[in-house]
């Protein structure tokens, strides 16, 4: 390290340690969740150990395989920011943060995994094909009636609940039901991760660390990151990108209430046409039953 970069190293530290206020970015921004796990093999490598439950003599190996070149521009806000996990070279695993809820993720989560299964080239044996697990990090409860903190879904037996297959597995993270984690969860540390992704100011993230090194790995990378201007650019707008999402999503869910109430409004114009029709049809009947009453009575005074 020469005297510019270890001047550069001190500094950041120092302005670490005296960080105070709002963060910039935190790791709920695709992109910063990107560049801190990318940047640290060992703040993914913790990561990996809590919501697999591993300890970390467990991992030989852990090598992102679709890396980008941090701060450079992304060729379109649409790009996928998930992070494709090669573990021990025998497993794969795929992280994607998702705080807006574009009311697709079942759909969506599934045909990421499947995609990440079909992994075969030609003559290769079934047995040979890579166990695949997808974990999404949701800012919002995907199955309102089953509201629960960290899920994970295999296939199984619908009858017994014999698993058919430990090859694939979803698994979601729902970063607003924190409050929700297990024993468990709480044992592997899965809540704290969850609440650093979500923290807010610098305080709140050094109070999270504590004395963990991976989650005080991840607090120094996040600062890093924010540090950088290039980096910063990124996490704009990829945030620009969400907040015109979820602007689109508001006017779409807009124009489907305003649908509705004229739907609604149709409707009861149509039952009061239907009212007035059967209260009509009503008096001809009974103009009919007057009119067939006098013509009897002029019958019979003839």
């Amino acid at each position: 390290m020469n005297q510019k970069e270890h001047f550069t190293s001190t500094s950041l530290a120092t302005s670490f340690i005296n960080a105070k206020g709002k963060i910039p970015y935190n790791m709920t921004n695709d992109y910063m969740f990107r560049a801190v796990l990318q940047s640290i093999n060992k703040v993914l490598r913790g990561l990996i150990c809590a919501l697999l439950h591993l300890q970390e003599s467990d991992i030989r190996s852990v090598e992102i395989t679709n890396t980008i070149v941090l701060g450079q521009s992304i060729a379109s806000k649409e790009i996928r920011l998930d992070v494709n996990v090669l573990l021990n070279d025998d497993r794969l695993i795929n992280l994607e943060m998702q705080v807006a809820n574009e009311l697709n993720w079942p759909n969506r989560s599934v045909l990421y995994l499947c995609r990440s299964f079909d992994q075969l080239n030609h003559g290769q044996n079934y047995n040979e094909v890579k166990p695949v697990i997808h974990i999404g990090f949701l800012d919002y409860t995907l199955f309102k009636e089953y509201p629960e903190f960290y899920a994970t879904y295999k296939l199984i037996n619908v009858n017994n609940h014999h698993i058919y297959s430990d090859n694939i597995a979803l698994s979601v993270v729902n970063l607003s039901k924190i409050d929700l984690a297990t024993e468990e969860d709480r044992k592997y540390h899965i809540d704290k991760w969850a609440a650093l992704f979500k923290a807010k100011t610098w305080e709140e993230i050094k109070m999270i660390a504590g004395n963990s090194e991976y989650l005080s790995e991840a607090t120094k990378s996040i600062f890093q990151m924010c540090s950088d201007a290039q980096v910063r650019k990124m996490c704009l707008e990829i945030e620009e990108y969400h907040l015109d999402m979820q602007c689109f999503q508001r006017i779409i869910a807009e124009q489907k209430e305003a649908l509705l109430k004229k739907d609604e409004a149709l409707a009861e114009k149509d039952e009061a046409l239907a009212m007035k029709d059967g209260a009509l049809a009503k008096q001809e009947d009974i103009i009919r039953q007057l009119r067939a009453e006098n013509e009897l009575l002029r019958g019979q005074t003839k």
